[in-house]
């Protein structure tokens, strides 16, 4: 059971050594030219002057959650439509009322007008 494991085991090890060894190289050979912009927290693009007070709508925070939400609805069809004849016909019908129900959802936002940037 474990040989099966094996080369996926050695592949994790190896890419974590590499990703370790370059850090520690970084660490000791890399140039530090430390300035007040480098060392200046980043902020997106923003200036630091609107830091206080600045605040995003709550469009902002909705329309984020329902693309993560419809993003991640989308994911569950990639095993299906990778093993579509393996699965059958079951398959494809139980896909058809996934995504008419996920087509429903989003006519649903859309009408609420949750997709309006205000």
């Amino acid at each position: 059971m474990l040989r099966s494991y094996l080369p996926a085991i050695v592949f994790l090890v190896l890419g974590g050594l590499v990703g370790l060894l370059f850090s520690v190289l970084n660490l000791f050979l890399g140039q530090r030219h430390p300035n007040r912009s480098k060392q200046a927290p980043y902020e997106c693009g923003l200036p630091s002057e609107i830091q206080r007070g600045f605040r995003f709508g709550i469009s902002f925070y909705l329309i984020a959650m329902l693309f993560i939400l419809f993003d991640i609805e989308v994911i569950f069809l990639y095993p299906i439509a990778v093993q579509l004849r393996a699965f059958g016909t079951f398959a494809m019908s139980e896909t058809v009322v996934f995504v008419a129900l996920l087509m429903v959802a989003f006519v649903y936002v859309w009408r609420r007008g949750a997709l309006e940037w205000k």
